[in-house]
């Protein structure tokens, strides 16, 4: 039974080590974009819900956010544990999986929270963006996404830290380098892979 969050700035690799994660430990994925995008097509009252807001250009709020990443967590595949991504967001958002899990018996293990540095992250994305002809991945848009990640998720680290579930990885680097730090740092607090 494991249960992660990861959280980091754009750019830092935070899919590619989710990914990783997956494999290694034998978790689903729970990505609040991935649910958004599987309720909006296929239809669901929830999915229907979220389309007329994301149409208007507005943030999907807490309530129907919190009741999404409820109804994927009861799923059977998420019962033995699961990684999450891009949820909580707000302190809201910490308070209502803190009282889910805790309905469930359940509790976070850790939060994984990939460091990088801005100027490297800002490279790495606007080399990405050039390679693959992003022309809207603006310097200044990359540095906007890193300034709203910034003043949205630290609250949440702080809030982490102190409950002592933070643990803090170099996100940069060779890919296998910084999946082993962060297998590493896992097994220094006893979360080690499930034997297959």
């Amino acid at each position: 039974m494991t249960r992660l969050l990861i959280v980091g700035p754009p750019g830092a690799g935070k899919g590619t080590q989710s990914a990783r994660l997956l494999e290694t430990y034998s978790i689903p994925a729970i990505a609040t974009g991935d649910i958004f995008r599987k309720n909006i097509k296929e239809e669901t009252p929830l999915g229907i819900e979220v389309k007329a807001i994301v149409d208007a250009g507005d943030y999907v709020p807490d309530s129907l956010t919190n009741a999404l990443v409820k109804s994927r967590l009861e799923e059977a595949d998420a019962r033995d544990g699961f990684l999450l991504d891009g949820y909580p967001r707000t302190l809201e958002q910490v308070s209502y999986l803190d009282d889910l899990l805790a309905a469930m018996g359940q509790s976070l293990d850790a939060v994984i929270q990939l460091v990088a540095d801005q100027e490297e992250v800002v490279a790495r994305l606007r080399k990405r963006a050039i390679d693959q002809g992003r022309a809207d991945d603006t310097e200044e848009a990359i540095r906007h996404r890193q300034q709203v990640y910034g003043r949205e998720t630290t609250p949440l680290i702080a809030v982490y830290r102190d409950r002592d579930l933070l643990i803090e990885v170099d996100g940069l680097g060779d890919i296998d380098d910084v999946s082993s730090r962060i297998s590493e740092a896992l097994a220094a607090r006893g979360i080690v892979p499930s034997a297959k």
